[in-house]
């Protein structure tokens, strides 16, 4: 057999895994990010319950309210403080039992990015690629190339401590990004950027996810749903949600309403004549929306009760449920 087999003894539990497998006759792969039943307690605080995830390459959205744990399991993906229980691995390595090599290949912007505000933008990315013994013109060359693509060029002259907000943070993105890691968390990348710069990065993060692993979190939904394509859900510790951005939106819409305009004024006793109909409320002059008793689909009775009234629909369609309003339907309690 070519897999390795390893086991490890980790929190009091033996685990048994697979290395290297790609002719296993379970064909099992390594996962970029594989976590397993993580808990994490802060005395009696309970910031992670039961976490189990996986994540691979591509851009993935994490989601929560303030103290959900969100930045609790970045932390701990990144090695900086180990579970009360459970395990992750990146890339096939533990953060416990191999904490060097999984930050050799992970980039990690914090939420609150750590500076030396007293260096200068070049100098602090010199220090960086040190820190990833990176040389010479190799190293050169990569902080040249990051100052470009987050774009610090007319920045990269000064001392970090007299840049903006929105600069810093692309000082931040440029560390992480500077040893080339094959996977990137990114806590609130975008923090503090003016709409023109939320552009740049944005479409930054987007070119990197094509060949990378990207978990980013955010409180920006528009983001959200302009970069990524899944979307984790945390609440209170617990994951309450997984799925492709669209599927949470639709399985989270409420059933069957619809949006509906005329071409010309209907009023609104007309339209609770509609059989099924249960509620009538109007956006703007000849757009309604309606609202079925229960679960019904009122589709086909909106359209046999216009065509025998006479009246000419311009357009029909469910209503759409933004991932905001997901959110919000999953994280209210």
């Amino acid at each position: 057999m070519v897999a390795k087999i390893a086991k490890i003894n980790h929190h009091k539990y033996t685990f048994t895994f697979f290395q290297n497998c790609y002719l296993c006759r379970h064909n099992c792969r390594t996962m970029s990010i594989q976590i397993n039943h993580i808990t994490k307690r802060y005395g009696e605080q309970l910031a992670l319950n039961d976490v189990s995830l996986t994540v691979n390459k591509g851009i993935v959205g994490l989601l929560g309210p303030n103290g959900a744990g969100k930045s609790t399991l970045m932390k701990i993906i990144t090695c900086f403080i180990p579970p009360t229980l459970g395990t992750v691995s990146v890339e096939g390595h533990d953060v416990i039992d191999d904490p060097m090599a999984v930050k050799r290949i992970v980039g990690y912007l914090p939420e609150h990015n750590p500076l030396y505000l007293d260096m200068y933008v070049r100098e602090y990315l010199e220090f960086v690629a040190g820190v990833h013994q990176m040389k010479g013109e190799a190293a050169h060359k990569r902080i040249e190339a990051m100052i470009e693509e987050t774009g610090l060029g007319i920045e990269a002259h000064k001392k970090i401590g007299a840049l903006s907000k929105g600069y810093r943070q692309r000082v931040g993105l440029a560390q992480a990004m500077m040893h080339d890691p094959q996977v990137l968390i990114l806590d609130e990348p975008t923090s503090g950027l003016d709409p023109n710069q939320l552009i740049d990065i944005r479409n930054l993060i987007s070119s990197l996810g094509k060949e990378k692993t990207v978990l980013l979190s955010t409180h920006i939904m528009q983001e959200v749903e302009a970069i990524c394509e899944r979307a984790i859900i945390i609440n209170k510790g617990v994951v309450v949600a997984d799925d492709k951005i669209e599927n949470l939106k639709q399985e989270n819409a409420a059933s069957n309403v619809v949006v509906v305009e005329f071409e010309s004024e209907v009023s609104e006793s007309l339209l609770r004549s509609i059989p099924m109909v249960s509620k009538v409320q109007q956006v703007k002059a000849n757009h309604w929306i309606l609202e079925p008793q229960g679960d019904a689909d009122i589709r086909a009775n909106l359209m046999r009760w216009s065509v025998e009234r006479g009246l000419i629909i311009k357009t029909l369609q469910k209503e759409d449920l933004s991932i905001e309003e997901a959110f919000q339907k999953l994280t209210k309690n």
